[in-house]
């Protein structure tokens, strides 16, 4: 699928004709599970530099997606995990529906989550991204929003009529594509609330803060035990232990390099793990046998030398890119859900608009609702955000607010 995205993509970008590309898939329950992995492993028992040519030109069209100057929508109506997460979340615009099912569960095949996961995981709100990385969960429709991984929600049944009113756009551009997907978008009030809000979140942030997985695993064993701690320790103990330590450092590492250089980071990992033993060992055992994986090492604590190994050793290939367009925060972040990094500069008074001025909570959560022109899950994303990290000043008649730093 992949060797024909890419040709088409660079001919669209190319095109006048081409105003507006949108992504979606052709029926079914998925828009993307992934690639083919059995291939690729069958491929790399043979030999190793073919199936890294499959890497390659998956992470060159991830890439070329990021940077498009053509406005790009990526319908996300299904399952979207893996692969399909490279086709969709460095999208402008990423529209989820109460059919989104999201994971990147490579850590449960002996891998590590790709397609530029290293960008876009480190730079989600607090510890999500690790947590999503490293366990795998799953996302459910609205709570895609809510993580930021979706920029809109729209029911599936008003699909069909905004496709058909992007169409009749006449050269749009990005804000036009947005403000004609937010006509689409879903009453935010009436769905429910982002199911990793509250206690769960703030569990997370505590647990998943560390720069070891042995660390995160005894954070959680710390934790009041609870459905949710008990789910989160179970799903680790299961995950190939040499894919959650390399997982955790790409994640790391991820966040102060661009785009450009975490697809080349994970494709010098790629490389390792097609040489080693735990991808295929995940692949053959979980996808075709359906049995449980026999990890090697089996341990976290047999777990040596990652960095060494795996990110300092050379690899034998290199990826190069379509396009030499690059950055390090994603040039379209205003059409997405205000970030927690975001309101806490509004609330520390760091946002230039709002200077030394202290804010009380409706201030700033219509500061927000102005700043986003009445985007839906605004509010609430906002509210769930001033429920965790804010105080109010009992001293201050405007009952202002203090963040809370942990």
């Amino acid at each position: 699928m992949v060797r024909s995205i890419l040709p088409q993509l660079q001919s669209w970008e190319k095109s006048d004709l081409a105003k507006i590309i949108l992504l979606k898939h052709s029926g079914g329950k998925g828009f993307c599970a992934g690639g083919d992995v059995k291939t690729v492993v069958d491929l790399a028992e043979e030999n190793v530099s073919d199936a890294a040519k499959f890497f390659e030109k998956e992470y060159q069209t991830n890439h070329f997606i990021a940077t498009l100057e053509t406005p790009y929508v990526s319908v996300m109506n299904g399952i979207t995990m893996g692969g399909g997460v490279g086709l969709s979340v460095h999208a402008p615009f990423r529209v989820a529906t109460e059919n989104t099912l999201f994971a990147m569960p490579e850590t449960a095949i002996g891998f590590l989550p790709d397609v530029g996961g290293s960008f876009f995981l480190s730079r989600m709100d607090g510890q999500l991204g690790v947590y999503l990385g490293l366990t795998g969960k799953r996302l459910k429709g609205v709570d895609t929003l809510y993580a930021g991984i979706a920029t809109h929600f729209v029911p599936s049944s008003r699909l069909a009529d905004l496709e058909a009113r992007l169409a009749e756009l006449d050269q749009p551009t990005h804000a036009m594509v947005n403000q004609t997907i937010e006509e689409f978008s879903a009453e935010m009030e009436a769905e429910p609330k982002f199911s990793l809000s509250g206690s769960i979140r703030q569990s997370i942030d505590r647990c998943f803060k560390y720069d070891t997985v042995e660390e995160i695993i005894q954070a959680l064993e710390k934790e009041e035990q609870n459905d949710w701690t008990q789910e989160t320790l179970k799903s680790l103990s299961s995950m190939s232990p040499t894919s959650l330590k390399v997982s955790l450092l790409q994640i790391r590492s991820g966040g102060s390099l661009s785009i450009a250089q975490c697809l080349k980071m994970e494709y010098h990992l790629v490389q390792k793990f097609l040489q080693g033993h735990d991808f295929k060992e995940g692949v053959n055992s979980l996808l075709v046998h359906k049995t449980k994986a026999k990890w090697q090492p089996s341990e976290l604590s047999q777990v040596k030398d990652i960095k060494q190994s795996y990110f300092d050793s050379p690899s034998p290939q290199r990826l190069e890119f379509l396009s030499k367009r690059d950055f390090k925060k994603y040039p379209h972040r205003k059409y997405m859900l205000p970030s927690e990094q975001d309101v806490m500069r509004v609330v520390t008074g760091e946002a230039p608009e709002v200077g030394n001025y202290a804010l009380n909570r409706q201030q700033v959560v219509d500061h927000f609702i102005r700043e986003r022109e009445g985007k839906q899950g605004v509010k609430e994303k906002v509210l769930e955000v001033l429920d965790r990290k804010t105080i109010e000043n009992k001293k201050d008649s405007e009952k202002s607010l203090k963040w809370v730093y942990e």
